[in-house]
């Protein structure tokens, strides 16, 4: 197996005698074929083969081989964003009258679709606390729970997850266990090590690492065995009646949890990736690994300045030694985390927002984990729409500000920060 820093260069794509060195960006929409009969099998699916880019593209699948490849899968997807790749990666196994066990500690976006819009949809939830033990993981399941979700590093409460406890539960019930991994990104972690089955992204954030654009991924270990407890999992597992009877499992072996999302999801709700936007995140994974070395380096530095400063009441980066998720971390990202860092200013809310407008250099940005510092306010922003109580539940205080270190010298990031505390 090729080092990470090598398959984030050359993985995904391997030109033959002749061709483009550089992934091409295929920008059509369609696919022309010169046989009727042809073009029928690529529509039963007994043929492989592109002939519409809702469904899929040359460039999108180069870029999501790439990305398979990183994170040691089987098989993988983009999406238009990371929304939609949670999304997918949940809908593609769980229907009305089914029940998902997810982390309370996830993104404020994440928790809504699931608490709010798949509840709509008939699909139940019962919200967990990433640190809650055993008995508590395993008291939270019922016999239509189809699926565990969770965020390998929180965002933006940097819970580092426990991936076997969660695995081990998760696989005791017969359903996979689901990670977004996109804070650590497969440079520094790699959940499928510990267990995981299934990894989502937000390519948004480091992948894609200069705000240039949207989009989201899922990846598939082929570890899980859908058919252990097919009644659990009859979209995979039992004739797709849309597709002539074509039964995943059976026809697509470990690629049939993708194929499904693909053909059938994909198909019918269209979140697709632009090529345009495939070619440009395919382009900058190949800085991936030197990125987020710059990126822990810095937060580091930033996180050891914050726990010194008598106007911060308290930091969370995991990287600190103090830190209740240092041990963790070192077991399953002992390269580093990412660089985010949570934490308090003394006054709270008003303080905050007098702390984050008087910054030259940081940015006030809802984006994070780019090439650029920036800073939010997610109590105010991301995770607005949630009470206090479940804005506690999620380790999201009022008082919370999220810095995304970028690239930039740290000594120019701890600068801005110190001008700006002085009016504090």
């Amino acid at each position: 197996m090729s080092h990470i820093e090598t398959i984030s260069v050359q993985g995904g794509y391997q030109p033959k005698n002749g061709e483009p060195r550089q992934v091409p960006i295929i920008q059509s929409t369609t696919f022309k074929y010169q046989s009727s009969e042809q073009m029928a099998r690529l529509f039963d699916l007994s043929e492989a083969g592109y002939f519409y880019t809702r469904l899929q593209n040359p460039t999108n699948d180069q870029a999501a081989a790439k990305i398979c490849e990183m994170e040691g899968g089987v098989a993988a997807m983009l999406t238009s964003s990371g929304q939609a790749a949670s999304f997918f990666a949940l809908f593609n196994i769980c229907s009305a009258g089914d029940h998902i066990v997810a982390s309370s500690a996830i993104y404020g976006g994440t928790y809504n679709l699931v608490s709010v819009t798949m509840r709509r949809m008939g699909i139940g939830c019962t919200f967990v606390h990433p640190d809650a033990d055993i008995d508590e993981i395993n008291a939270a399941f019922c016999s239509k729970t189809r699926a565990v979700f969770a965020e390998s590093l929180a965002n933006p409460a940097m819970v580092v997850l426990d991936f076997e406890k969660w695995a081990n539960a998760a696989h005791d019930h017969g359903v996979p266990l689901i990670v977004d991994n996109t804070f650590p990104t497969p440079v520094n972690c790699r959940p499928f090590e510990f267990g995981v089955d299934i990894v989502t992204h937000s390519t948004t954030k480091y992948m894609d690492g200069h705000a240039t654009c949207v989009g989201g991924a899922i990846v598939d270990s082929g570890n899980f065995d859908w058919e252990v407890n097919p009644d659990m999992f009859r979209g995979l597992t039992s004739p797709d009646e849309s597709y002539h009877g074509v039964v995943y499992t059976r026809d697509f072996g470990k690629g049939a949890y993708i194929t499904k999302a693909v053909v059938q999801l994909m198909r019918d709700l269209g979140s697709t990736p632009s090529p345009m936007n495939s070619f440009l995140l395919n382009t900058h994974l190949e800085s991936l690994p030197l990125r987020m070395k710059k990126h822990c380096e810095n937060a580091q530095a930033v996180a050891e300045y914050l726990s010194k400063s008598d106007k911060i009441t308290w930091v969370n980066y995991p990287g600190l030694q103090s830190n209740k998720y240092y041990s963790l971390a070192q077991k399953y990202m002992p390269n580093g985390t990412c660089g985010v860092i949570s934490f308090g200013i003394k006054g709270g809310r008003e303080t905050a927002a007098k702390f984050m407008d008087s910054l030259k250099l940081c940015s006030i940005a809802t984006h994070v984990a780019d090439a650029k510092t920036c800073v939010l306010h997610p109590a105010g922003t991301t995770h607005r729409q949630m009470t206090d109580d479940q804005l506690k539940e999620a380790g999201v205080g009022a008082d919370l500000i999220r810095l995304s270190c970028g690239i930039e010298n740290a000594h120019d990031i701890i600068g801005d920060i110190e001008q700006a505390l002085k009016p504090v």
